[in-house]
């Protein structure tokens, strides 16, 4: 059986991105291996979250986890923090990670731009700790989506790297797992390539039909197609990629054929688009509302999930010790 490990930042609610793109796969994953889901409260810290909202905003991914199906009889869910073995690994792997390395990446690049007065040391190490949230449970496999695919090969270096420094073979390369398919990412509403929380052009799966139908209704759009058969623009292709997702073939050929024959009344497609979402979210967002206001249940998945965690991270923290040479007195 193997070890799959993936997890989501603690930056609130989880949105239609995080389903796509992550939950669905988390769910079918867990009814054949051992997973790890997390939730990286620890990595959000690159960003200076509000203390306030801190400890809600990790409950409302541990609500949606669960409400979205991943089901803690089947996996070990828990908060990274709760797991202080994780920032143990961390410092030691920092050791055999190099500056020059962790500067070229582009995930660092990225967010140097856009927050460039708070370009932090944790920022610039964020693959060493993403490295160490995979290798403290010595993963065979971890799902990642296509901005995530070099952080997952600096980790397969860096437990290469270890292996080979103290001449042992015991951390595992993790490879990708995505179901042999092509990795899914869904796009803003905004017209942008990506849905994301920052970017402020989500559908959260907590959203209520009428927000989703007043996001969609939002959503860039033009005066439609002048010429038969052409090529969408991004913004448009935006639209019919979400569709794809969550409406019905006939639904999407319907409104293919429509815009191929310069057709397309754009205020049809979204609320079609509109409807369809619901659909899908309408049944996590039910389960929401209830595991919300359910705080014993909360605190008990937590409480589990984090000793769970522990047990197979004190593992791994004790070999890496006598590997590297500590030893007690």
């Amino acid at each position: 059986m193997d070890i799959v490990l993936s997890g989501i930042r603690s930056t609130g609610n989880l949105h239609l991105g995080n389903y796509y793109g992550a939950l669905q796969n988390f769910i079918k994953m867990q009814e054949e291996n051992k997973c790890f889901f997390f939730i990286a409260d620890l990595h959000s810290l690159t960003t200076h979250p509000d203390p306030a909202m801190l400890h809600e905003n990790v409950k409302n991914v541990l609500v949606n986890y669960l409400a979205a199906g991943i089901d803690p009889e089947k996996s070990v869910i828990y908060v990274q923090s709760d797991v202080p073995e994780i920032s143990e690994l961390y410092l030691y792997l920092n050791m055999h990670v190099y500056m020059g390395e962790l500067a070229k990446t582009v995930s660092f690049k990225e967010k140097a731009r856009k927050q460039p007065e708070n370009v932090n040391a944790g920022l610039l190490t964020y693959p060493t700790l993403m490295a160490a949230d995979i290798m403290i449970h010595n993963a065979d496999k971890v799902p990642v989506g296509k901005d995530q695919e070099q952080h997952l090969e600096m980790t397969r270096r860096f437990a290469r790297r270890f292996n080979n420094f103290y001449n042992v073979e015991y951390f595992k390369e993790p490879v990708a797992y995505n179901f042999g398919q092509e990795l899914i990412k869904i796009p803003g509403l905004d017209g942008s390539g990506k849905m994301g929380k920052s970017e402020g052009n989500c559908i959260y799966l907590a959203d209520s039909p009428k927000e989703i139908e007043k996001k969609v209704k939002r959503a860039l759009t033009d005066s439609g197609p002048t010429e038969p058969n052409s090529v969408k623009p991004d913004y448009i292709e935006n639209l019919f990629t979400i569709m794809r997702v969550v409406s019905t073939d006939e639904v999407i050929a319907h409104y293919e054929e429509k815009w191929n024959a310069c057709e397309m009344r754009y205020g049809d497609m979204k609320k079609q688009l509109a409807t369809d979402i619901i659909a899908v979210t309408s049944p996590i967002r039910e389960r929401i509302i209830v595991l919300e206001n359910d705080t014993e249940y909360l605190r008990k998945v937590a409480r589990e999930g984090a000793e769970q965690a522990r047990e197979s991270a004190s593992k791994t923290i004790r070999d890496v010790r006598e590997i590297m040479g500590f030893k007690g007195f």
